[in-house]
């Protein structure tokens, strides 16, 4: 693929990608975001329903003044 380069170690191995982000820049957005999700894996979730309540709460303070 042009515009990915390997790092391999002593054996081979292949260790680090280099990514030309001129070419592949919503390649690593996947991996930035892939990378963000995995970080906030343990976060307590918070349900659709709750969401949408706050947001409604939120709308109507805004309307009102």
């Amino acid at each position: 693929m042009k515009g990915v380069q390997y790092v391999v170690d002593d054996g081979g191995q292949r260790t680090a990608v280099v990514i030309d982000l001129r070419k592949h820049a919503e390649l690593w957005e996947d991996f930035y975001d892939r990378a963000v999700a995995e970080s906030r894996r343990d976060e307590p979730r918070e349900s659709l329903e709750s969401v949408k309540a706050k947001l409604e709460k939120r709308r109507s303070r805004r309307a009102r003044g």
